[in-house]
């Protein structure tokens, strides 16, 4: 493989990861609260908005219903408003970030949902209001569950960025897509994949690390 080639792979592993990094970082800001909220807001819970709960989740799941390939061409001009243009890195991260945050909000919804509900009679005994309840109770008891949901997050956006390569993103899956595909180049479609697996295994490898890290109910010792 060339010096020219090996340039381009680590261009592209670069490009990657800054789509990767800036959509889940996006995607966790807005689908963490948007999570909470949906965990928190059926009728009679702390949050009680059931009305606002069920649109929220419509349009939840409404996008996550859209495969992600057709998203991305579905919403070319809203990309070109947001980015200035439909192609490249940063036109990219904006479909990964539309896919990204109601992914990553119905997974912080199961986190919280699956918190014993006793933890939250015993906080409301004592006096304390929803938000307290949420911030000190809720988020901290589910905080391994949604790191692992997190977790997952950023390798389904790994996988994700791979495709925007198709339809003009950069990245990886451009270069594997460019070379290794139309130029008959197996070789670079060989090292994309395995840069590919490694990314996942890391991401995987230190989401579950931290959240070993951040489970209070581990034994001592686990996770050091």
């Amino acid at each position: 493989m060339s010096a020219n080639l090996i340039n381009l792979l680590i261009e592209a592993t670069g490009q990657t990861l800054y789509m990767v990094a800036i959509s889940a970082l996006i995607g966790t800001v807005f689908g963490l609260p948007l999570g909470t909220f949906l965990a928190t807001s059926q009728r009679g819970e702390l949050l009680s908005a059931p009305l606002v709960n069920k649109v929220l989740g419509l349009v939840v799941n409404a996008t996550r219903s859209v495969p992600f390939i057709i998203l991305v061409v579905a919403i070319i001009p809203f990309t070109r408003m947001v980015a200035g243009t439909s192609i490249g890195t940063t036109a990219a991260i904006v479909p990964l970030t539309i896919a990204a945050i109601p992914f990553i909000a119905r997974l912080v919804e199961n986190a919280i949902r699956e918190v014993d509900s006793g933890l939250i009679e015993a906080a409301r005994a004592m006096g304390a209001t929803p938000v307290q309840i949420i911030v000190k109770v809720l988020v901290p008891e589910a905080l391994p569950a949604i790191t692992l949901g997190l977790t997952l997050a950023v390798v389904s956006l790994i996988g994700y960025s791979a495709m925007v390569g198709a339809v003009g993103g950069e990245g990886l899956g451009d270069l594997g897509i460019r070379y290794g595909y139309q130029r008959f180049m197996p070789e670079v479609m060989a090292v994309v994949v395995l840069i590919l697996i490694v990314l996942v295994q890391l991401v995987q490898s230190v989401g579950e690390w931290i959240a070993a890290r951040v489970d209070k109910r581990a034994p001592k010792g686990r996770g050091q």
